[in-house]
């Protein structure tokens, strides 16, 4: 597969964020650390660069109002701890993989309100369809031999850093095959740190791992660094 130069160009430059984002130092003892601002792009990015991401302040309601998260315990995939099953090693042979040809409908996908526990609406289709489009945001996407988009994955790159936002699959084992591709155009690019947010289950399968939350902002304070 050809990696395309989205991946790796740098995004667009963006101005300041209006917002005053309070430090780490003085965040609550809890996941949720605050609230309000909005979801411009130099929000958003400013947001991640400190730990922080938006989701809806009660997930699942598909309520417009949001919060900003960063968990106490965060869950991360090192990028050598894959599981990678010979069912996922069959399924790649299956599956065509593209980078950033289909970015909306991937987070449509991942948006499915019939899937337990969604929370993405329009507002944030919106607001990460532009981070796309100016060259922060990225999907990974596979498409079976009919040419059907059947799973996929997307989020968000800042240098050495990114930031797994959601997956989706319509077919056996299609977005693991896109997180298997994701790690390896991450080695590739001699990234350093894939942040999956909060640990499930089906996460741990894969090989994510949980750490405190002062681990993981020293983590990302190296991998956003110019």
């Amino acid at each position: 597969m050809k990696v395309p130069s989205t991946w790796n160009s740098p995004p667009q430059q963006l101005g300041p964020c209006r917002w005053e984002f309070p430090p780490s130092d003085d965040w609550p003892n809890s996941d949720l650390v605050g609230g309000g601002a909005d979801l411009e792009p130099s929000t958003l990015i400013h947001g991640y660069q400190r730990g922080m991401f938006a989701m809806p302040a009660e997930p699942g309601t598909g309520s417009p109002d949001f919060a900003w998260w960063s968990p106490l315990t965060r869950a991360i995939l090192p990028l050598d701890n894959l599981t990678i099953t010979r069912s996922m090693r069959r399924s790649a042979k299956r599956y065509s993989i593209r980078i950033d040809t289909s970015f909306e409908a991937v987070m449509r996908g991942c948006a499915a309100p019939h899937r337990p526990g969604a929370w993405i609406n329009e507002e944030f289709i919106d607001a990460y369809v532009q981070l796309h489009e100016l060259g922060w945001a990225h999907s990974v996407e596979s498409f079976d031999e009919y040419g059907q988009l059947v799973g996929g994955l997307y989020g968000v790159r800042i240098g050495n850093f990114f930031a797994g936002e959601s997956m989706f699959h319509l077919a056996r084992d299609a977005s693991k095959v896109a997180l298997m591709t994701l790690v390896n155009m991450m080695k590739d690019s001699s990234m350093q740190l894939l942040d999956v947010q909060w640990q499930t289950p089906h996460l741990a399968s894969l090989g994510a791992i949980e750490i405190a939350r002062h681990d993981y902002l020293a983590r990302l304070s190296l991998a956003v660094s110019p």
